[in-house]
């Protein structure tokens, strides 16, 4: 059986990374494993919009990476309070900066995660085609195993 120590729990704070908590959580109780809660902002390519959705940047203009980091952080914060029971024993939450997939992994592994427990997104087949999916990216380029949960109202359309 698999030892789980570190479950790794990346959230855009949308819907849909929403849905994979409740497993993420649970795992995390049952391995007695910590749990990580990882917000990654895109501040090169994109700005992060209310209710986590993202557009690209149209005017070039220097960002404070500290403002966003910690404004991030405050966002994180809200989230773990609203979503994660007080009673969790082991979380750890951290906020960076860079491609989501690229930081998502490069956390993987500084921390010596064994899995990783994120939710699909239902893009249209132009966005995954220009954007690109972060849980595909996740999946292919992980160091551990991968845990994709889609969110129970999206249905699946064949291209």
């Amino acid at each position: 059986m698999m030892d789980m120590k570190n479950i790794l729990y990346p959230t855009d704070f949308s819907e849909h990374s929403l849905a994979a908590l409740p497993l993420a959580l649970d795992l995390a109780q049952r391995y007695g494993a910590q749990l990580h809660c990882l917000h990654v902002v895109d501040s090169e390519h994109e700005l992060l919009l209310q209710g986590g959705y993202v557009a690209p940047l149209v005017a070039s203009y220097p960002l404070d990476k500290a403002e966003l980091r910690k404004s991030a952080s405050e966002h994180l914060d809200r989230f773990v309070a609203e979503h994660i029971p007080s009673s969790h024993p082991a979380l750890t939450q951290a906020v960076t900066l860079g491609k989501p997939f690229e930081e998502i992994i490069r956390y993987c592994r500084q921390e010596s995660i064994d899995l990783i427990v994120l939710g699909t997104h239902g893009h249209s087949a132009l966005a995954s085609m220009l954007l690109g999916s972060v849980a595909e990216k996740v999946t292919r380029k992980a160091p551990c195993a991968v845990l994709t949960v889609r969110h129970p109202q999206h249905r699946f359309e064949a291209p």
